[in-house]
């Protein structure tokens, strides 16, 4: 969450080195390139960099999910009003 812009294209020109199909040679090579450049794609742009850590802090934090934290089960007794 908290790279740089440098160090995310750092990162993803070392791997692209290893994970590109005219290098590897092996068949699952070319599904994770095109996976590493999906997620590059998403960590350059600012603007979906920034909505990829909200989703990443909402899942975290257990909130959005439109759920009661901790509130996992219904009961009668719970339920009712006194």
């Amino acid at each position: 969450m908290g790279a740089s812009c440098q160090e995310i294209k750092s990162a993803y020109r070392k791997l692209a080195r290893v994970l590109h199909p005219d290098v590897a040679g092996e068949e699952s090579a070319a599904s994770e390139f095109i996976e590493l450049h999906k997620a590059y794609e998403t960590l350059s742009d600012p603007a979906k960099r920034a909505d990829y850590d909200r989703s990443l802090f909402r899942a975290a934090s257990g909130s959005g999910s439109g759920s009661r934290s901790g509130y996992t089960s219904r009961r009668w007794e719970t339920d009712q009003c006194w």
